[in-house]
């Protein structure tokens, strides 16, 4: 059991980020003082979200600069935490170099992280963000699991870096975590294995593949079809109470996937008809499986075949119990979420952007 001191400090690597965003927020509701490493401490446009969220606040927020790929880049910032979130990774799917890109940043990232907590003596938990992504890399590997459901014992096997490089940082990195967190008994760790992250940010500028799809929702790119394309949802700010309720439950440990909703991409789409379908070029109908498989590469690089042919049209399924017992935890709506996601949208010129 680990108990964390809510008058030391907490840091969070990535705050400037989407996952990060509501995060901060809570920590700095709850009237605690928050370390954020960032790259550029004096770049007040970047940090103006932050900043004026901290200003409504009980709590205070502490800039450092720091480097994801620079060792010891973090010791400033952890200094006295005992507490420490490491959200910070790159979601991005149209990549040149996925080494350079996806694969270094998440690896070693993870790794500076951890290992600058074997040097602070105050450090007692650490919760990294990793991604349901780490459990499974196509929606057809369901059917190797146990149950036909994903769960927090399954791992991503068939990524790599030329067939899901995204998902396949993800995996490495979360292996890096736990092999460090072996290696030492000063902290513990815990991962949060969220599904695809949907709902509004506190940033709505921040570099996320979620906002990408969502302008692609808006701005006609899907108005002739969307695939059914199964993953899970979660809400941002339901994810950031999960965040939370890990720091700060002492029973807390081990992976727990943070999934709302199983559903596919076309039936996200849907939830937004009644609404917005008379003024947004929403799909529809559904693509065909064939036709996404034709022309998907055409229209976007990182849509290959293999892609298409082992996720659209298979079920994403996942089991979200553990979360939901342990971390106390509840989860919004899917018309709710997709609504104030796409009102987000629209409130930021998202679609005209």
């Amino acid at each position: 059991m680990t108990q964390i001191n809510r008058s030391a400090p907490v840091m969070v690597t990535g705050a400037t980020g989407y996952v990060a965003g509501h995060l901060v927020k809570k920590l700095l509701d709850a009237g605690l003082t928050v370390h954020a490493p960032v790259r550029d401490p004096e770049n007040v446009q970047k940090l103006k979200y932050l900043n004026a969220i901290a200003e409504n606040s009980p709590g205070a927020i502490r800039y450092f600069e720091a480097d994801l790929l620079k060792p010891h880049s973090y010791a400033q910032a952890m200094e006295g935490c005992e507490l420490v979130y490491h959200t910070a990774s790159p979601f991005k799917l149209n990549i040149r170099d996925p080494q350079k890109e996806l694969i270094d940043p998440a690896l070693l990232g993870t790794r500076n992280v951890l290992q600058q907590a074997n040097q602070i003596e105050s450090v007692k938990r650490i919760i990294v963000t990793s991604s349901c992504a780490a459990i499974y890399g196509d929606n057809c590997d369901l059917a190797k699991t146990a149950n036909g459901v994903f769960t927090e014992d399954d791992w991503n096997q068939s990524s790599s870096i030329d067939h899901n490089p995204y998902s396949y940082s993800k995996t490495v990195a979360e292996r890096e975590a736990w092999k460090i967190a072996d290696q030492q008994s000063q902290w513990d760790l815990i991962t949060i294995n969220p599904s695809l992250v949907i709902g509004p940010g506190i940033n709505p500028h921040a570099t996320s593949e979620s906002y990408n799809i969502l302008k692609q929702m808006g701005n006609g790119t899907m108005k002739f079809g969307a695939p059914k394309l199964g993953l899970g949802a979660i809400d941002v700010r339901d994810l950031a109470d999960a965040h939370f309720a890990a720091g700060f439950y002492p029973k807390a440990k081990g992976r727990y996937i943070v999934s709302a909703h199983n559903t596919d991409l076309f039936a996200l789409t849907q939830t937004l008809i009644d609404r917005f379908g008379d003024d947004y070029p929403l799909p529809k109908k559904p693509i065909p499986k064939w036709l996404a498989w034709l022309f998907g590469p055409i229209f976007d690089k990182s849509v290959t075949r293999k892609l298409v042919a082992r996720n659209v049209n298979y079920s994403w399924r996942a089991d979200n119990k553990k979360a939901l017992k342990e971390l106390n935890i509840s989860y919004r709506p899917l018309k709710e979420t997709m609504r104030d996601f796409f009102q987000h949208g629209i409130d930021n010129n998202l679609f005209n952007a």
